[in-house]
């Protein structure tokens, strides 16, 4: 499997967030989108979260 990625231009939101994040596991790349989900847009890790980033997972 190729990389995966989110990109936070695909949910637009009232920041207008252009954070693009990538990463070779599945794993490695949750663990950075929640980073940036709590630090950044202010959401609490959850399992909800998690479950809600993980379905926004595309492959390159």
């Amino acid at each position: 499997m190729g990389r995966m990625f989110l990109d936070c231009r695909d949910y637009p939101s009232e920041m207008n967030c252009t954070i693009a994040i990538s990463a070779d596991t599945q794993k490695e790349l949750l663990d950075a989108a929640v980073q940036h989900a709590v630090a950044v847009h202010g959401h609490h890790d959850s399992p909800e979260l998690r479950h809600e980033l993980a379905k926004m997972i595309k492959s390159q």
